[in-house]
């Protein structure tokens, strides 16, 4: 059964002579532990498409079904506690509470829950991310690297039924971005986890089990790598 389904997504912006549409009818579905790259040139719809399968923004038609849930017949509350639970997010500028520790920052999605994920859990996750040294560091005593990786904990923190990954490595030299790229590829494999990853990079797309391509807000190639 899919995981992800995606079901004939349409979004416009403006109107009149002014309106874009940055997706025109996507439809897909990802299976449990696929890795799936999405790829394009800019303009191509990939950072809508992803914001309205993570529920930060609405379509104006066509369904999101995530773990059989359909996303948006929630309210926005519901929907936000949805998208903490069931949804990992990882963006390019890392999106860290500057006040919050690095473990803070990665419990976070537990914090607003008012829950705990218990000493074993979260053993296994600063292990995973090899950041059980820094515990109590500040994103601003981190290096670029070692805040995504937090990032990347705090996404993996819940056990999302989909982690969702924005440029992840954009804003990272090469040998953090290959560090960061091997976390991800680790918890796909490790934890079955299932992974879309947006980027430009084509050697990171390579390293997928799928690509999809996107252009003028539509799929134009969706096949498999390996």
């Amino acid at each position: 059964m899919a995981i992800l389904q995606v079901e004939n997504l349409t979004k416009t912006y403006g109107k009149g002579d002014t309106t874009v549409t940055a997706l025109g009818g996507v439809s897909f579905s990802v299976e449990k532990g696929e890795f799936v790259a999405i790829i394009g040139a800019s303009g191509s719809g990939k950072s809508t498409l992803m914001h309205l399968i993570g529920g930060v923004d609405r379509p104006d038609s066509g369904r999101v079904i995530v773990d059989g849930n359909e996303i948006f017949k929630r309210n926005e509350s519901e929907l936000a506690i949805f998208r903490r639970r069931n949804i990992g997010l990882v963006y390019q500028f890392y999106n860290l509470i500057p006040t919050l520790t690095a473990e803070e920052n990665i419990m976070l999605p537990y914090l607003l829950d008012n829950r705990h994920p218990g000493k074993s859990k979260l053993k296994e996750i600063l292990d995973t991310i090899s950041l059980s040294d820094r515990v109590t560091h500040l994103p601003s005593e981190l290096s670029g690297g070692q805040q995504q990786r937090v990032s990347i904990g705090r996404a993996l923190i819940n056990d999302p039924a989909v982690i969702l990954a924005d440029e992840p490595t954009g804003n990272l030299d090469s040998k953090a971005s290959r560090e960061v790229m091997d976390l991800l590829k680790y918890s796909n494999r490790k934890y079955n986890q299932t992974l879309l990853i947006i980027t430009h990079d084509e050697k990171i797309a390579l390293q997928a089990d799928r690509i999809i391509t996107l252009s003028d807000g539509h799929i134009v190639r969706d096949e498999a790598v390996r």
